[in-house]
């Protein structure tokens, strides 16, 4: 989904164009999921859901400019904890420090503004971040972030400077997404013109631009204990890089109905769950490549964004409906699929355990 796709006045209207478009397609495997919390309605369009890195709390981004966080469990319903008005315009982007005691934010009038938690104070607000809308913000550690716009450009922050650190534009569309590795040193970033750019954040230099292809790179996770990367493309597919070899991918993987995987979020080293531009919420396993099911769907509306909670058991994700879901993916955790056996047909609604059964433990 391109940067301007999400801030339409219509986006009503263009979401049933799109349910239009993809019906009539092959019934899926669709799963059945253990109990979840009850959703969290938005007066707003939700741009962007973030969970908190410790407490059961998710952080909502609005089409408004406001943030809010609320609180979520399985007895009882949520509550908003704390809110933000501090971006008088759209609201991209919202992400916790690793402590969770910050809070770092992206709106579509170039600012970047990093809250304190336990005060609810903006403590920091850096006007005209960049001379473009700002679109993707991926958060390294308590002092660093990297923000990247609608027209490539990509910085690198040390907040308490209050100016960018580094900046590179060597992608000439909108930078998608971005993730940091574990050890805080490798940065990949997707862009929309169809490439995946490695950085090196401690170097603050760019190491490695893939080759160009076709399809829009619009989400990235990494996998396999950091030794794959996997991207989510415009076509439907999910392209895979060995992790340090980003000139070109290692392997492709089309997914089902060729929606764009707009999100990604990795719920284990080989199980992902993808949000795509239909509205359903996939899960996937990596080597062997397999798609297993429909975790979840917003109906019509084209997913926005997924996030996992603290303990990964709990997956949230916010669409065009202005409703913020959660789904219970515990059990993908469990999931270990024997690569010789062929991917299995039946019934179009399975208990999620059973579904599971007939693979290697």
């Amino acid at each position: 989904m391109s940067s301007s796709d999400s801030e339409d006045s219509q986006v009503s209207d263009e979401a049933e164009s799109t349910s239009d478009e993809v019906s009539g397609g092959e019934d899926e495997e669709h799963l059945k999921i253990g109990p979840s919390p009850s959703d969290i309605k938005s007066e707003s369009f939700v741009t962007d859901v973030c969970c908190h890195p410790s407490r059961d709390a998710v952080a909502l981004a609005t089409l408004d400019g406001d943030i809010s966080v609320h609180s979520y469990s399985l007895e009882s319903p949520s509550h908003e904890l704390v809110s933000f008005s501090h971006h008088k315009h759209p609201c991209r982007r919202v992400r916790f420090s690793p402590d969770g005691t910050l809070m770092f934010s992206i709106s579509k009038d170039s600012s970047l503004c990093i809250a304190d938690m336990n005060t609810g104070a903006v403590v920091h607000h850096i006007q005209e971040a960049h001379e473009s809308p700002i679109y993707s913000l991926c958060v390294v550690d308590e002092y660093l972030c990297v923000t990247g716009d609608d027209d490539g450009q990509v910085k690198l922050w040390d907040y308490r400077r209050q100016q960018a650190i580094m900046e590179n534009k060597d992608c000439d569309d909108f930078i998608s997404d971005m993730v940091i590795d574990d050890a805080k040193k490798t940065l990949l970033v997707t862009c929309g013109e169809g490439t995946l750019s490695a950085f090196n954040v401690r170097k603050k230099a760019l190491e490695l631009q893939s080759e160009l292809f076709e399809q829009e790179f619009l989400s990235v996770a990494i996998m396999m204990r950091g030794r794959k990367a996997v991207v989510g493309g415009g076509d439907g597919s999910l392209s895979l890089f060995n992790w340090g070899q980003w000139g070109n991918l290692s392997d492709r993987f089309p997914c089902k109905q060729d929606q764009a995987v707009d999100c990604i979020a990795a719920v284990t080293d080989h199980v992902l769950c993808t949000g795509a531009a239909d509205g359903k919420i996939r899960a996937v396993t990596l080597f062997p490549n397999r798609y297993i099911g429909v975790v979840g769907s917003h109906e019509k509306f084209p997913i926005e964004s997924l996030s996992l909670s603290h303990d990964r058991r709990l997956l949230a994700s916010c669409s065009h409906d202005s409703i913020v879901k959660f789904w219970d993916v515990s059990a993908l955790h469990d999931v270990r699929l024997d690569p010789t056996v062929k991917a299995k047909e039946g019934a179009r609604s399975k208990d999620i355990n059973d579904f599971f059964a007939g693979f290697a433990e």
